[in-house]
């Protein structure tokens, strides 16, 4: 069974006998350059020394600006989707008809579970393409997937371990944390935020939690570094508590060479007294963020446990599938679809008692990507 992509197709047809310039020779561009010649495209390569990061670097970049680029671009986006995804999870089917992946309790730094051969955790959503892979996954008969995702939960988790009253109350009051983050930082009505001024603010709001520097900020969201330095000043100006809360996760981790969850769950962080500025930059953006990412993975890990016992004690015949991150996926029989919904948003509301509410979106589908 061969995966067809009328993409690919189409890519042969627009780069045949066009002049094509290919930056870096790192080993993922080498099966492209060959490629290329195979369709007789007048091929270039500038050999940058950097190989593929600088590549995807330029290209991204160029990608608004010639065709063709955008083209190579998605030949190997689309190229990964098949090869990776689309043939590499036909070769792994079971006799059964179903694919049965391996989760890992310990193996992450951040407590997270983790998913292996193959990574059901890593299938692409942030394309059409990559989203439709999750179509072929489909329950048993006469049940469906009924899917609960935690909404936003690493910065409700923030909120309430920062003890910032601006976010907690936010959350209480069922905002657009987006829109009053931007609202805050850009110092613009509410009402009057832009689409662009909300999309910045989104990545600044999660960015803060991985500890991002003012360069990767200006890299993510196309901005100058000095713009991005005065966007997380201002985002720390108006959520005082927040600043405090990572500077004390540094100091604290500093002086005691580890970082805690809410559930006294520890990281150990030797980097952070490394004499390396990068090592110790390294091990300071881990203290910041682990409490919060892994006190993210402690409430699914425990959710999932409540809601196993849950199911298993009233003898129902659903079952949880799979975990991805901070969503649960229950392959339910539809007679139990009310039950499960229940027991679902019950007990992952009801995993950590914290001053801001967990809050779970659910849905429910024929296959992985109707219930998602």
């Amino acid at each position: 069974m061969e995966f067809k992509n009328k993409k690919l197709e189409q890519f042969e047809k627009d780069i045949e006998k066009k002049k094509i310039a290919v930056i870096g020779i790192g080993v993922s561009n080498i099966p492209l350059i060959d490629y290329l010649h195979e369709k007789k495209a007048e091929v270039s390569v500038f050999d940058d020394r950097e190989e593929d990061k600088i590549s995807k670097d330029i290209l991204e970049k160029l990608k608004d600006e010639d065709e063709i680029v955008r083209k190579v671009l998605e030949y190997r986006t689309y190229s990964k989707l098949k090869s990776t995804y689309a043939d590499g999870l036909l070769a792994v089917i079971s006799d059964d008809g179903k694919i049965h992946s391996t989760f890992n309790q310990t193996i992450t730094t951040t407590g997270r579970i983790s998913s292996t051969e193959p990574n059901l955790q890593n299938i692409p959503v942030k394309i059409e393409l990559g989203r439709e892979l999750r179509k072929v996954f489909i329950p048993q008969k006469d049940c469906v997937y009924v899917d609960a995702d935690y909404s936003q939960i690493e910065l409700r988790v923030m909120a309430a371990m920062s003890g910032d009253e601006v976010l907690i109350n936010a959350f209480k009051e069922n905002q657009d944390i987006h829109r009053l983050t931007a609202s805050q930082v850009f110092g613009v009505p509410f009402d009057d935020v832009t689409p662009l001024q909300r999309s910045n603010a989104k990545a600044v709001n999660f960015g803060i939690i991985y500890g991002i520097g003012s360069y990767s900020l200006s890299q993510d969201i196309g901005i100058t570094k000095k713009e991005a330095d005065k966007y997380i000043a201002g985002y720390f100006a108006k959520y005082p508590k927040v600043k405090e809360f990572v500077d004390n996760c540094v100091e604290t981790a500093r002086e005691t060479g580890y970082a805690t969850t809410i559930f006294n769950r520890r990281r150990y962080i030797p980097e952070i007294t490394a004499n390396n500025f990068m090592q110790r930059s390294f091990g300071e953006r881990v203290a910041m963020n682990m409490p919060v990412q892994g006190s993210a993975a402690d409430i699914i890990k425990i959710a999932m446990v409540k809601v196993w016992e849950r199911l298993k004690a009233l003898g129902l015949k659903s079952r949880l599938v799979l975990q991805v991150h901070d969503e649960l996926l229950i392959e339910t029989c539809k007679e139990e679809i009310p039950q499960v919904s229940a027991i679902l948003e019950e007990e992952m509301k009801g995993a950590a008692k914290l001053s801001v509410e967990l809050e779970v979106d659910m849905h429910q589908g024929n296959n992985w990507y109707e219930a998602k």
